[in-house]
């Protein structure tokens, strides 16, 4: 007999967070251990934002707060989206989570309903299909291809609609391949979707200072005005000022929305920690020159590594516009055996084998919704990238 109900009986843990749990297992036991599954890079938090930190607990603010968030930091969003976004939200249409990752939840928790569908262009997120599920709706892949830029085209996005459909999932740039949406690329699908009001677009754009010239970032709701009543627009602190720990992120969107998701989040976990809170306000509101600062580190670790992984035989990738991830093609290695005689059927075969054999972690594509890729973090010093090309190339070699 078990309490668990059979909605959250197959459910497991995102692909992403176990593996970076078994490199974190593996490293305790003594293993050599160099990982390349999560998502966040080496850089420290910067030290004014640490600062605000400690000076709001000396403060005393280290209480309860409005579960959307304190006004001092809706206000510093607020003029996020201003200054960079050209986006104009009052208080009531913005709500802090503890993570974007809260807030994409709190909203398909807020909006969907039996039968729902929401498009999701896949390679996509590793958590999106599995909170929709958890939501009640049904994630619609939608493959894409290299040729194209791993990007949804309107043609694509018109052939999946139907009256089922709820929401349309963009990330850009993306994860896992980096894509970056242009603005006449975003006014392309918004045309498609006038002719469907009931469909929400949901844009992640938690990489958005991680785009490198001469990609430009933009915002869906930027680029398509028209249709700005029915967009979530989901961002963080996380990826932009190296504070994915304190777990801070944020969305603006149309305000029944966005009480819905508060009462929702006031059910739940009540609000994100006071103390991270005021420190978002001095991330948001202080000085923005380290952001060039580490573009240019991930840009030269990005060129560091692409043509390194494009000359091991049976490994591709394309140079990412955004983000910081390699998206690396492995079809050509799958179906080789191990010398122990096993065969590496597929993408999560070949993940097992590389961390067995080489103590190297990455992420299969099959978790992101592409079998035949494995996704490589590349936010690490240029020794761990050299030492990710060498074990790979050992790893490789050792197959038959």
């Amino acid at each position: 007999m078990t309490l668990v109900s059979r909605r959250f009986q197959d459910l497991r843990p995102s692909s992403t967070v176990a593996l970076a749990g078994l490199a974190r297992r593996l490293a305790a036991e003594g293993r050599d251990i160099v990982d390349f599954s999560e998502g966040e890079s080496d850089f420290d938090t910067p030290e004014h934002v640490v600062e605000a930190a400690i000076q709001a607990m000396r403060r005393g603010e280290t209480r309860y707060t409005n579960v959307s968030g304190t006004d001092r930091l809706k206000d510093a969003i607020r003029q996020k989206f201003l200054r960079d976004n050209g986006l104009d939200f009052a208080r009531e249409q913005l709500t802090v989570g503890t993570g974007a990752k809260q807030v994409i939840f709190n909203a398909f928790m807020a909006s969907l309903e039996p039968g729902d569908e929401v498009i999701v262009p896949a390679p996509y997120w590793v958590s999106y299909p599995d909170m929709i599920r958890i939501a009640g709706g049904t994630a619609i892949r939608v493959p894409t291809e290299r040729q194209h830029g791993f990007k949804l085209g309107s043609d694509a996005l018109r052939r999946v609609l139907s009256p089922r459909t709820r929401w349309l999932v963009l990330c850009s740039p993306g994860n896992p391949a980096g894509a970056v949406y242009r603005a006449e690329e975003y006014a392309a699908l918004a045309e498609v979707l006038a002719d469907w009001p009931r469909v929400g677009v949901l844009s992640d754009d938690i990489y958005e200072h991680l785009v490198y010239a001469p990609a430009r970032f933009t915002t869906f709701a930027g680029a398509a005005p028209a249709l700005r009543d029915r967009v979530l627009t989901v961002n963080g602190v996380s990826k932009t000022y190296a504070m994915t720990g304190w777990r801070i992120g944020y969305g603006g969107g149309p305000a029944d929305l966005i009480a819905a998701m508060n009462v929702l989040q006031g059910q739940s976990t009540t609000h994100a920690t006071s103390i991270a809170q005021a420190a978002a306000v001095a991330a948001l509101d202080g000085p923005q020159n380290m952001l060039e600062r580490q573009r240019t580190t991930m840009r030269a670790r990005r060129d560091h590594l692409v043509p390194r992984i494009q000359a091991l035989r049976g490994l591709g990738c394309a140079s990412p516009e955004g983000a910081f991830y390699l998206w690396v093609a492995c079809g050509d290695v799958i179906g080789r055996r191990t010398r122990s005689g096993a065969v590496l059927s597929d993408d999560r075969d070949l993940a097992g084998f590389l961390i067995e054999s080489q103590g190297i972690v990455t992420v299969p594509g099959t978790a992101f919704g592409q079998p035949g890729f494995l996704r490589v973090c590349f936010a690490k010093p240029i020794e761990r990238l050299d030492t990710l090309v060498e074990r790979l190339a050992a790893a490789i070699a050792a197959l038959a």
